[in-house]
């Protein structure tokens, strides 16, 4: 189906470059000398279709540098956050090995008291407050 469609734009795209092409061949020059236009210095004799081709081409080039030039910050601030997301996820598997085997003897994990020490465990609502 994607070639059907590629071929739906390429094939008139095509024929119509052609159809441009053939319309307007008749040599234009191209002067790079903007002091003297009666004898350029710099000039160049082209067919028509080719000099807007060409400059069609230039522009689309120009439009993608600029573009890409744009959006320089949203490609660093995604690679920061990737950085950051990836270090993320690191200290997160630290995290989950670390509690899954805890150490006989960590002081960090504290002991729960023995249950009838304290308050009357029989005595709380169903939100474990004290009645």
């Amino acid at each position: 189906m994607r070639k059907f469609f590629t071929a739906l734009i390429v094939i008139p795209l095509g024929l119509l470059f052609v159809v441009f092409a053939v319309a307007n061949r008749h040599f234009v020059t191209v002067s790079f000398d903007p002091f003297n236009a009666r004898d350029p210095a710099i000039a160049i004799a082209l067919p028509l279709f080719a000099v807007i081709i060409l400059v069609a081409m230039l522009g689309v080039l120009a439009g993608g540098i600029a573009t890409w030039i744009r959006q320089g910050y949203w490609r660093r601030s995604a690679r920061q956050y990737e950085a950051e997301a990836r270090q993320a996820r690191a200290e997160l598997a630290d995290l989950r090995a670390g509690a899954a085997a805890p150490a006989v003897g960590d002081s960090r994990f504290l002991a729960l008291p023995p249950q009838g020490v304290g308050y009357d465990a029989a005595r709380r609502d169903k939100h474990g407050a004290t009645l």
